[in-house]
């Protein structure tokens, strides 16, 4: 897109391997209570507040609501999908022949599971997301979870190769954006399963005083995209999400009216809490801030959202957890990775 809007400039593309990249064998919720900063925003942060880079593009469900000083979220881009897709093991998709013993009759019996109810029960789910994990176990108590780590395509790995998942769960537009979208079995309608917050978006940061970027930057921005996106960041800042809460969400806007529809959960799916509000679009920002209001003046939610306090979430979609997340990762490590 910058490049089409400025063709007389030189863009060169680096790349960076953030920590939430490099460390493949824990769970995000337990890496996050070990550092003070963006699981996979740090070290791109840090090229930036040391002018080795100019700006910086996240996945805006990484981001967190309080950046570094000095530094701002310049623009965002035009939202993708930002539902979860179902990918099912192969295995749940065989065709077996069955011949008789003489050869002379044939039976063709198939299985070809391609939605999550459709799987028996105590099947094996691997996704990396604590959100997730609470809504699969709300929706399918008989269900067990298993973290499941590294980018699509490692993923992907994972469950073809081995039989110890049965299905993952991963954000759609990653698959669809790697080219992967004939792999996606079925798509979870948010109204039921919550997607997280800027989930779809792209987030592009840069240092505050540059003017220049900043300008060129906003060139890019897709108006609607940013509205829904800062309705539900600004929810997130203001319940102060860095105690890692598991938060689902669902935003519309249309005709200027823009819907804000939030449900927090407990870690086991059993307890929930939703709240909705709906405004003109332009009190975005105010609108995630009221409905944020809304939660911490509800007894039961303010108990699912457990200890508060910390103004920087570590990240948005994948290391959500509800409550203390240190006493979250200790008892997820207690009880060994499937539960």
């Amino acid at each position: 897109m910058l490049q089409k809007l400025h063709p007389d400039v030189d863009f060169v593309v680096g790349q960076t391997n953030t920590l939430g990249d490099q460390v493949q064998d824990r769970h995000l919720s337990d890496l996050g209570t070990s550092i003070d900063s963006g699981l996979f925003t740090k070290s791109l942060e840090e090229s930036l507040i040391n002018k080795t880079s100019d700006f910086a593009v996240h996945s805006l469900k990484d981001m967190p609501t309080t950046l570094p000083p000095g530094l701002v979220l310049a623009t965002i881009c035009k939202r993708a999908s930002p539902e979860d897709a179902v990918i099912i093991h192969p295995k749940h998709k065989r065709k077996v022949l069955l011949h008789s013993r003489d050869l002379t009759c044939l039976t063709r019996t198939s299985q070809n599971i391609s939605r999550l109810e459709e799987l028996p029960e105590q099947s094996i789910i691997g996704t990396s997301s604590l959100r997730r994990e609470a809504l699969l176990r709300q929706m399918h108590p008989s269900f067990r979870m298993k973290t499941i780590r590294g980018n699509i395509q490692t993923r992907l790995s994972k469950l073809d190769d081995h039989s110890e998942y049965d299905a993952i769960v991963v954000a759609a537009c990653g698959f669809r954006r790697g080219g992967l979208g004939n792999r996606i079995d079925q798509i979870l309608p948010s109204k039921d399963f919550g997607y997280g917050v800027g989930q779809g978006s792209i987030g592009i940061e840069c240092r505050a005083d540059d003017t220049e970027t900043l300008k060129m930057l906003r060139q890019i921005e897709h108006h609607e995209s940013a509205l829904c996106c800062k309705a539900e960041r600004s929810l997130l800042y203001h319940l102060e999400g860095g105690c890692q809460i598991s938060m689902g969400v669902h935003t519309t806007l249309h005709n200027g009216i823009l819907t804000l529809t939030a449900t927090v959960l407990s870690r086991d799916g059993t307890k929930s809490v939703e709240d909705m509000i709906t405004g003109p679009c332009e009190e975005a920002v105010d609108l995630g801030e009221k409905l944020a209001r809304r939660f911490l003046a509800n007894n039961d939610a303010i108990i699912l959202l457990g200890k508060i306090g910390k103004k920087r979430p570590l990240t948005y979609g994948d290391i959500e957890a509800p409550g203390d997340a240190a006493a979250a990762a200790k008892k997820m490590r207690s009880q060994g990775n499937v539960v």
